[in-house]
């Protein structure tokens, strides 16, 4: 059975963070950061839903992703997107000390966000229903997923179809009202690791496994034999009163990246330029500008 609050083994970051408000625990998501080189954090969509949907403040903070946003047609897929895009933003704004609207964001081949011009933060992004998560991380690769730990995926035959045969083995060795969340904790390792590797749905799910809950969590061959080592760690939680999230984190081996603070990484003649062509914009409503709260730029 999935751990109330995080599996057996003891992560080197720590838990999901929730934001539960515009002006949330920021000062908690820099200090891991800080500390771990990773934070993961989440929010409820209700705290995030735009109050203007064609806002001058909205379409700033979209960027390059407004004509996307604007070519949505269903409401609740326009809202989610938008705010799932705005909180990203704000956590990375937190870590790259400048404005979210600064920031601007890329997709690879498989639709995987990444932070334009700062290669050094990695990003993963994930919603369910009202749930948005985000990762980052300076240590390597980063890979977030979400979903409703009483989803029904094993009832509805799910797991033939996105297990390894050892897997399936381990499932069927479970008490029957075990096996629900312990498919649901199996789904979203390897969405978070596949996110985190830019595979997306391409990487067959019955090609890579993880063993039971319980136990350090690892990349398994079909057959159960190890496929990754310790570059890898991989954590699940559970978040929000039902919510299974888990996290995939790599190690480069080059080191964590102790200033991330844009005006340190970037050219200041680009940082200048940016905030000049933002104007009054580019200020918090104290006037200082680094992150402030998001009712400033809503």
């Amino acid at each position: 059975m999935m751990a109330r609050r995080r599996t057996v083994s003891s992560p080197s970051f720590g838990e999901p963070v929730k934001i539960s408000g515009r002006d949330g625990a920021w000062d908690r998501v820099r200090a891991d950061l800080e500390e771990h080189s990773v934070a993961v954090l989440h929010a409820r969509l209700a705290d995030w839903r735009p109050d203007q949907a064609g806002g001058p403040r909205l379409r700033a903070l979209l960027g390059r992703d407004w004509e996307r946003y604007l070519e949505m047609t269903h409401p609740t897929v326009r809202v989610r997107f938008a705010a799932s895009r705005v909180l990203l933003k704000f956590a990375a704004a937190v870590a790259l000390r400048v404005p979210p609207q600064v920031i601007e964001l890329g997709y690879g081949p498989t639709g995987r966000p990444y932070l334009r011009g700062c290669d050094a933060i990695d990003i993963s992004l994930s919603h369910t229903e009202d749930l948005l998560l985000i990762g980052l991380t300076t240590r390597g690769l980063i890979g977030v997923d979400a979903e409703r730990e009483d989803r029904p995926l094993y009832t509805r035959g799910l797991h033939r179809h996105v297990c390894t045969p050892h897997e399936l083995t381990a499932l069927e060795l479970l008490p029957p009202e075990e096996r629900g969340r312990a498919l649901v904790r199996l789904w979203t390792l390897k969405e978070a690791y596949s996110k985190a590797i830019g595979q997306g749905m391409r990487f067959r799910f019955t090609d890579f496994g993880f063993g039971p809950d319980g136990q350090p969590a690892r990349v398994l061959a079909p057959d159960g034999t190890p496929g990754t080592g310790v570059e890898w760690e991989f954590q699940t939680f559970l978040v929000d009163g039902g919510y299974a999230v888990s996290v995939a984190v790599s190690d480069s081996g080059f080191g964590d990246t102790a200033d991330t603070a844009a005006g340190t990484m970037l050219d200041p003649r680009v940082v200048d330029a940016l905030t000049e062509a933002l104007g009054d914009d580019s200020e918090t409503a104290d006037g200082d500008l680094e992150t402030g709260t998001a009712a400033a730029y809503w």
